[in-house]
């Protein structure tokens, strides 16, 4: 489970989110980082039950920075409010799909799938559940699935129009539309400061697990 300082330090920081109040506590933030990146350790661990590759990966290079970048954005504030970490095979740095650890007090999240696919990925994920709309449907329909993932696959942005190639009239045209593939599950802050926190959020990802194979499965091949 998580730390109530961790928690603490973020709700501090969303109300004080400037570099001299940053600067004047970044003890706390080095206790909250390591909080977190032990809470990922943990998920981790539990992966090797799930998925093997992603239970190799080191939590350090899993994390993302909390610094923003404020060079293209209207809001020049120079922290995110909350802590996250991306879960996939080969790391952060590798294109593919994977699990999604979000912390921040009220708004914490489990996410996963493919976001923001690059044109040549998202026309083999669009190839891939047009060939294998069965197989797919089969995935998001399944009892354990829906049950993890209540408001089903977020596409995100959506086309207005079938994309190149496909009709309207297509049975699997709701997901061809699709930018994006990712589903959510919500954490609240008690959840995250619970004993079973790492139980409930390797329960997620294994619902997960599915989903996010049949969309690596379709970017490799």
């Amino acid at each position: 489970m998580l730390q109530a300082p961790t928690l603490k330090f973020l709700k501090d920081l969303n109300k004080n989110n400037n570099k001299t109040w940053f600067e004047k506590n970044k003890n706390n933030y080095a206790l909250a980082k390591e909080d977190v990146e032990n809470t990922v350790t943990k998920i981790l661990k539990g992966f090797d039950k799930i998925d093997k590759e992603v239970a190799e990966l080191n939590a350090k290079n899993c994390l993302f920075r909390i610094y923003r970048d404020v060079r293209f954005s209207k809001d020049k504030t120079p922290y995110k409010n909350n802590m996250g970490a991306w879960m996939n095979r080969g790391g952060k740095k590798v294109n593919s799909a994977g699990y999604y650890f979000h912390c921040e007090p009220g708004k914490s999240f489990l996410a996963g799938g493919y976001y923001m696919p690059m044109p040549p990925e998202l026309n083999k994920i669009r190839q891939e559940i047009d060939y294998n709309f069965d197989e797919w449907k089969k995935i998001i329909s399944s009892k354990q699935f829906k049950k993890q993932f209540t408001a089903g696959v977020d596409g995100i942005e959506i086309l207005s129009r079938p994309p190149k190639g496909y009709d309207e009239n297509n049975p699997a045209i709701e997901f061809l539309k699709m930018k994006n593939f990712v589903v959510r599950h919500p954490l609240t802050d008690k959840e995250l400061l619970s004993p079973a926190l790492i139980k409930e959020v390797l329960k997620t990802y294994e619902a997960m697990k599915p989903f996010v194979d049949f969309l690596n499965r379709a970017v490799s091949g």
